[in-house]
């Protein structure tokens, strides 16, 4: 009997030893929790100079139109351009028969001629009158005459010199010429056509396509939202010139960057919309008026803005957005954050967050608020490790 105590009594002994050393080799050696602190990988937050942008729908638009029409009366003799072609200003595009027009030209040439012999000879007259006068061979009176029919004569020549640049204009204007460069659509009328001097119908229209407008329309209210922010002084006021970038229809960026010309002076009652004018290159004619773009204007510079990445931003059923940041003592802690842009992949923070937070941006599924967590900074060694 008292060997089977001493038995158990030992076996005992040994089991009390290896609870002990199981207990020990559970605990790891630096005295921590059995449980590792989850990895997160965290932005932390700066302040930094923000270009605002604007994405805005807009119209191209003919930077210039002429309408061709004639300034005379006349048949039509030629069509000098083929339509649809590019033509520069000043190249001839119709010509209508002129012969009235020389005629015209040639008769007022004579009557000055004519008119300047009179002139020629009362000026002699009116000389010698002048010379008798002094002598009292004749009256004053007919000096008077003399003085007055030079000035007749003077007045004539004037006249005839008037008609004469009144019908070398009406000879020009039959050679319709074109009065600004760019690509020419089809001719309304064809050769041996009547045409009458300033006709309702155009001949023909010519557009400038390069420069070409881009017309996008602002919502009045994020107009007066931006002006607030520049009064304050928190936002720099964009400037006549500002780059411009252009997206097509098909969502291709389009290869010129067009400068932001002015902005219209009155909103559009019936949108409430402020109208922008973009002038963009158009070298290649790629862009033809009509079409539909979307224009990325720069609205002005934020000085110290927090831009936080789209990742690191959370919102509940509400909309309410939510940042789970870590503290100093490596704590998740949720902000609500208030974001109102997207610049790029990141979200412009107008309140909610600061300088120096540091945003959980990758891990957010493995953590919860209150919770201690090993933050490794994006963009380390460590961070890509982890991937």
């Amino acid at each position: 009997m008292h060997f089977s105590q001493l038995i158990f009594s030992r076996w005992i002994g040994a089991l009390c030893i290896s609870l002990l050393l199981l207990v020990a080799c559970s605990k790891p050696q630096n005295g921590m929790p059995g449980r590792a602190a989850p990895q997160v990988i965290v932005t932390t937050l700066k302040s930094q100079p923000v270009t605002l942008t604007r994405e805005l729908s807009g119209k191209t638009s003919a930077f210039l139109i002429s309408e061709v029409r004639p300034q005379v009366s006349g048949i039509i003799k030629r069509r000098l351009f083929t339509e649809g072609a590019y033509v520069k200003a000043g190249q001839p595009l119709y010509e209508i028969d002129d012969a009235l027009y020389q005629a015209q030209y040639h008769s007022a040439e004579a009557t000055l001629q004519k008119a300047q012999a009179t002139l020629h000879v009362t000026q002699l007259a009116a000389d010698r009158a002048a010379e008798v006068l002094k002598i009292g061979a004749i009256s004053q009176q007919e000096n008077d005459n003399a003085v007055a029919a030079l000035d007749q004569a003077k007045a004539d020549v004037a006249a005839a010199q008037a008609a004469v640049a009144s019908s070398r204009v009406n000879l020009v204007y039959a050679h319709i010429a074109s009065p600004i460069s760019g690509r020419i659509g089809s001719s309304s009328v064809t050769q041996g056509a009547l045409v009458t001097a300033n006709q309702a119908a155009a001949l023909a229209t010519i557009t400038q396509l390069d420069p070409i407008y881009v017309d996008v329309n602002q919502s009045s209210n994020e107009w007066l939202e931006l002006k607030r922010e520049i009064e304050s002084g928190r936002v720099k006021a964009r400037t006549s010139g500002t780059p411009t970038k252009i997206l097509l229809q098909d969502g291709s960026t389009y290869n010129h960057e067009g400068k932001l010309q002015f902005a219209d002076v009155t909103v559009d009652p019936a949108t409430g919309n402020l109208m922008l004018r973009v002038i963009v290159p158009n070298p290649d004619g790629v862009l033809m008026p009509g079409m539909y773009v979307r224009a990325v204007i720069n609205e002005g510079v934020l000085a110290d803005g927090i831009l936080v990445p789209q990742q690191g931003i959370m919102r509940d059923p509400k909309g309410t957005a939510t940042a789970l940041i870590v503290d100093k003592e490596n704590k998740v802690q949720p902000h609500e954050a208030k974001v109102s842009r997207t610049i790029g992949d990141k979200w412009l923070v107008e309140d909610g967050l600061m300088a120096g937070d540091r945003v959980i941006v990758e891990g957010l599924q493995k953590v919860q608020p209150g919770m201690t967590v090993d933050a490794v900074e994006a963009g380390t060694q460590a961070a890509a490790s982890n991937h």
